[in-house]
C-alpha cells in the first residue's frame, strides 16, 4: 500500500484532479488541483503526505486556478510545460521525469487541445493522467484544423507508446465511466478507431450528430 492514488472531484465543469504519492517516503504530487486546493492539502495531510509538487496537464484556467493557493498552503513547486503561461517553477519538456519519492512520472508533451499539454505516465503502475487530450469515449476540443491535426498526431503517439493495459485518468468526468484503459478506449472510442486523419476530422466536425446517431452521451 505504498502507492497512493486518488481521483478527486474538484467541481468546475466536472473536473478531476489527482493526488499521487509514495506513502513510505511520505510525499505526494497534486495534479490539476483546480477549484479545491484545500481538499488536496486535506487529503494529503490525512495520509501523512507532504505535497512537494503541483503538476499541470495544461494551462487552461479550470486546471490551474488552484495552483497559487495550494502553493501557499504547501510550499510545493509548480511543474508545467516549459513554455506554459503558468510560469512554472519546474519547467517540463517531453521525456522529462518527475520523482515523487520512489515514483517516476514520465512527461509526454502532447499538444492539440492546448499548445502546452502534457500527459503524466507512471509506467510501473500502468497509470496515465491524460488531462484533456483523451477522455472516456471522447477527446479534447480544438478550435482550428491545425490544432486538430496536432491532437490527432498526439493521440497516435499516445497509442504507440502506452501499453494497452494502461489505465486512463482524464481531466473531466465527461464519459460513461470516470476512468478507462487504452484497450477499452480502442474498442469504444470513435476517435481512436478513425482509420486516418480525414476520418478523425470528420467525426470532430460532425460530433453532435455523430453522438445522436450512436446514442452516445
Amino acid at each position: 500500500m505504498d502507492f497512493v492514488f486518488e481521483q478527486i472531484r474538484v467541481g468546475g465543469d466536472r473536473n478531476f484532479g489527482y493526488l499521487v504519492g509514495d506513502r513510505k517516503a511520505a510525499v505526494a504530487a497534486a495534479i490539476d488541483p483546480a477549484f479545491a486546493p484545500e481538499l488536496f492539502a486535506e487529503r494529503a495531510g490525512a495520509q501523512g503526505l507532504e505535497i512537494t509538487h503541483i503538476l499541470n496537464t495544461h494551462g487552461h484556467g479550470d486546471h490551474v486556478n488552484g495552483n497559487d493557493k495550494l502553493k501557499e498552503l504547501t510550499g510545493a513547486a509548480v511543474g508545467a510545460y516549459k513554455d506554459s503561461h503558468v510560469g512554472p517553477d519546474l519547467a517540463l519538456d517531453d521525456g522529462d521525469t518527475v520523482a515523487v519519492g520512489s515514483l517516476t512520472l514520465r512527461v509526454l508533451y502532447l499538444p492539440g487541445h492546448s499548445p502546452d499539454h502534457l500527459v503524466f505516465h507512471l509506467a510501473e503502475q500502468r497509470v496515465a493522467i491524460t488531462g484533456d487530450l483523451l477522455f472516456v469515449g471522447k477527446i479534447g476540443g480544438t478550435a482550428t484544423e491545425e490544432e486538430a491535426r496536432e491532437e490527432y498526431e498526439s493521440l497516435q503517439r499516445l497509442l504507440k507508446e502506452l501499453p494497452e493495459d494502461t489505465t486512463i485518468w482524464p481531466g473531466h468526468d465527461y464519459g460513461c465511466r470516470p476512468a478507462s484503459t487504452i484497450a477499452l478506449e480502442l474498442l469504444v472510442n470513435p476517435f481512436l478507431q478513425a482509420p486516418d486523419y480525414r476520418s478523425f476530422l470528420g467525426i470532430k466536425t460532425d460530433w453532435a450528430r455523430f453522438k445522436a446517431r450512436h446514442g452516445l452521451i
